[in-house]
């Protein structure tokens, strides 16, 4: 007997199986089908995010920073620490059980919730029908009321530097380091680049970032940015911008890469090289050809705004459709169609989904750049607050880096809010609830803010945008 679901999602990772447990927790009979396995030959839901993606890397950049600490940082604090060492394969170790917890605790919350978790490759057929391959070779046709597909993204492979991952690794491989690699290259300045050079370099890497493009963090305030590559490269990381690679030829365990910059055509040899240029949606044998859901040029599946697709009752989120490629993106995502399937009028704001890389110091955004806003015609008036001025950053040694909040020059409406520094993500987040409720730059300093935190300085930035920081002198208006 064929089985039916009020919902079949395809891909557990955090925007397919936050979607399930939500389906299930609102009454709908519900399965969930996940076909990624770990290195034991077991069912790992979680997605990229949780297996190979967000939570290890995190893992390993707090791992390193408390070695860098320990061996750099303590002694400002009165702490004597003698020769401090790394135990690398530990630390991979740590990682690896921070993930297994996590994921075994998914398929807890899918017993929990009563979802039905399916070990497969899932492909959605005409009718809302769902053809799954088990591991066997084996094929089920299941059938649904609605079909959500969540089946996340994959590292972008690019020609002048196939992974093998040996010596040219994507951002899988470079979580499995067993030793620290004297030189390495990483292609590509992005969040993952930034972050996963930042492990290594840490620990002892002498490491080389070649970005194409000229601009450093494109995405980000331009004050942010520039103040990111100064940090960055004080900490030892090589950010070659506008270096364009063009080859690699591996020789034995050691690479040589080609690039291009204006002075020409450029060699350097490396030990290790992260690929680190992005990813792309994962549709491989996902949809039968009669299925009428559409794909565009680049991949990525068609949907309005509230993620429904040209088929009535199929759905698509996260990675594999438009807009940034976040976990907390595909997850609220997820819930917002859970939701809509139920009769409610759910919906997203696209407009403050916070962006954040977890370097030292952490750089974190939600809403508008200044240089955008100006570029559209907004008048803006704008407010810093540098950690430097922190009490508490100063307690912590940790003054590096600035909060920003940009404001409508008419209305005072907090339009944007740029932190590097100190939790920088816990802060943005602060102000994206903001935000959401219409905030003005007036009401966040009218606000009481608790002493000493860190949260203080958007409290300043706050008051700064209309020239009544306390803490620090005042910007003359123009």
């Amino acid at each position: 007997m064929t089985q039916k679901f009020d919902v079949v999602v395809i891909g557990a990772g955090p925007g397919g199986y936050v979607a399930a447990i939500k389906a299930a927790q609102l009454g709908l009979t519900t399965a969930c089908i996940e076909k990624y396995t770990d290195k034991e030959g077991k069912l790992a839901l979680g997605g990229t995010c949780l297996n190979v993606g967000c939570i290890p890397s995190k893992a390993l950049l707090d791992s390193s920073w408390k070695f860098h600490e320990a061996q750099d940082g303590f002694a400002i604090h009165g702490i004597s620490t003698g020769d401090v060492k790394m135990d690398v394969p530990a630390m991979v170790g740590r990682k690896a059980n921070i993930v297994k917890n996590l994921t075994s605790g998914v398929a807890t919350l899918f017993k929990a919730n009563g979802v039905t978790s399916i070990q497969g490759h899932g492909k959605l057929l005409m009718g809302k029908k769902v053809e799954v391959t088990k591991p066997d070779g084996s094929v089920e046709v299941i059938e649904a009321e609605n079909v959500i597909l969540a089946p996340g993204s994959r590292p972008i492979d690019i020609p002048p530097a196939p992974v093998d991952q040996n010596v040219i690794v994507d951002s899988t491989g470079a979580l499995e380091f067993q030793t620290v690699p004297k030189r390495l290259g990483v292609i590509g300045a992005g969040v993952i680049g930034l972050e996963l050079g930042s492990v290594w370099s840490r620990l002892g890497a002498q490491v080389t970032v070649l970005e194409a493009l000229d601009t450093f963090l494109m995405a980000a305030d331009a004050a942010v940015s520039k103040e990111a590559l100064k940090t960055l490269t004080k900490q030892g990381l090589d950010i070659k911008l506008g270096a364009r690679v063009t080859g690699s030829k591996v020789n034995g365990e050691e690479v040589v890469v080609t690039y291009t910059d204006t002075n020409g055509e450029q060699t350097i040899t490396f030990d290790k090289l992260i690929v680190a240029v992005g990813r792309r949606p994962v549709t491989t044998d996902l949809l039968a050809a009669d299925s009428g859901v559409e794909i565009d040029e680049r991949g990525f599946i068609a949907v309005d705004d509230q993620c429904a697709t040209a088929v009535p009752g199929v759905f698509a989120i996260g990675d594999v459709v438009r807009g940034m490629m976040l976990a907390h993106k595909a997850s609220e995502e997820g819930i917002m169609v859970v939701e809509r399937i139920k009769g409610h009028k759910a919906q997203m704001n696209y407009d403050l989904i916070p962006s954040v890389i977890y370097t030292h110091p952490e750089i974190a955004w939600v809403g508008k750049t200044e240089q955008a806003l100006k570029a559209e015609g907004v008048e803006v008036n704008v407010g810093t607050f540098p950690f430097a001025a922190s009490g508490r950053a100063m307690a912590a040694n940790d003054t590096g880096g600035f909060v920003k909040v940009i404001a409508d020059a008419k209305t005072d409406r907090v339009l944007g809010v740029h932190v590097i520094g100190p939790s920088a993500a816990e802060l943005v987040q602060q102000g994206a609830i903001g935000m959401e409720f219409g905030t003005s730059a007036e009401d966040l300093g009218m606000m009481v803010f608790s002493h000493p935190t860190l949260s203080e300085a958007l409290h300043e930035a706050a008051l700064a945008v209309n020239g009544g920081a306390i803490h620090v002198a005042n910007r003359k208006k123009r």
